[in-house]
C-alpha cells in the first residue's frame, strides 16, 4: 500500500511485524481510535524501574493529553523528559475458533512513543481540562463551578505530539485450520461494547436538582 502524505512513517519501534496486514498507520485510523477511548497507559522507566500508569486522556488535533496532581510520581517524572510509550487500547469481541490456539478477541489499539509536554500557562491549562471534560461529557463545563487557581496550580496537564505511531486492527471471524472447519464445535464472535447504566444521583445531592440531558452524549467505544 502507497503511504500518503499524511501517514504516520512507521519506526523500527511501531513497524507490526506480527500479523503486518492489521497494522494501520494513517491518521484517520489512529486518530478514530484515540476518540473512542477515554482510557490510556502509560509506560516510563523511573531509576531503572519500568512503569505503567492507567489515566484518562483525550485528543486536540495531532497531541493526545492527560492530567493529574501536581504531586504525582509520574508527572512529575514527566517533567523531566523522558521518553514515554502511550496505549490505548479497545475490546470489540470474543473471536471463538474451534481450537484454543486460534482462539482471539477483536480489537482496536494504539501505540505511541515520544516526550510528553507539560502545558505551562494558565490560560491554556484551563482551555485543556475544559477540551478534557467536554469529551467526557459534551456541554457539563459552563454548568461546573469555575476552577479556582489553586486547583489549576495543583494539577498538571501534560501532552504528547503524535508523530511515531501505529495502530493495529483485527476484525471478523475466527481463522480456523482447514482440517478443522468440519468439527462438530460452534465458532463464531461474541460482540463486546460499552453500556451506560442510568446515572445515580449522589447522596448528597441538593433536593431538586434533576440529570442533565447531556448524560446521554456520553460516547466510549
Amino acid at each position: 500500500m502507497q503511504q500518503r502524505l499524511d501517514d504516520f512513517t512507521p519506526t523500527g519501534r511501531t513497524k507490526v511485524k506480527r500479523a503486518p496486514d492489521r497494522g494501520h498507520y494513517d491518521r484517520e485510523t489512529v486518530y478514530e481510535i484515540l476518540d473512542a477511548g477515554l482510557m490510556c497507559h502509560v509506560g516510563y522507566v523511573i531509576d531503572g524501574h519500568p512503569y505503567v500508569t492507567p489515566t484518562a486522556y483525550w485528543r486536540m488535533g495531532n497531541r493526545v493529553y492527560w492530567h493529574g496532581s501536581s504531586a504525582s510520581k509520574m508527572l512529575r517524572h514527566l517533567k523531566t523528559g523522558p521518553r514515554v510509550c502511550f496505549t490505548v487500547a479497545l475490546m470489540d469481541g470474543l473471536v471463538l475458533a474451534r481450537s484454543a490456539f486460534h482462539t482471539s478477541v477483536n480489537y482496536r489499539s494504539v501505540m505511541a512513543f515520544g516526550t510528553a509536554e507539560p502545558v505551562a500557562e494558565e490560560a491554556e491549562k484551563l482551555a485543556r481540562l475544559e477540551a478534557m471534560m467536554e469529551r467526557i461529557v459534551p456541554g457539563r463545563w459552563p454548568d461546573l463551578r469555575p476552577v479556582t487557581k489553586q486547583e489549576l496550580k495543583a494539577t498538571t496537564v501534560v501532552s504528547l505530539k503524535l508523530e511515531e505511531v501505529a495502530a493495529k486492527v483485527r476484525r471478523g471471524p475466527p481463522i480456523d485450520d482447514a482440517e478443522d472447519m468440519d468439527l462438530d464445535v460452534w465458532a463464531g464472535v461474541v460482540p463486546l461494547g460499552y453500556a451506560f447504566a442510568g446515572p445515580e444521583d449522589d447522596p448528597q445531592l441538593k433536593t431538586g436538582v434533576t440529570k442533565p440531558e447531556n448524560l446521554s452524549k456520553i460516547r466510549i467505544g
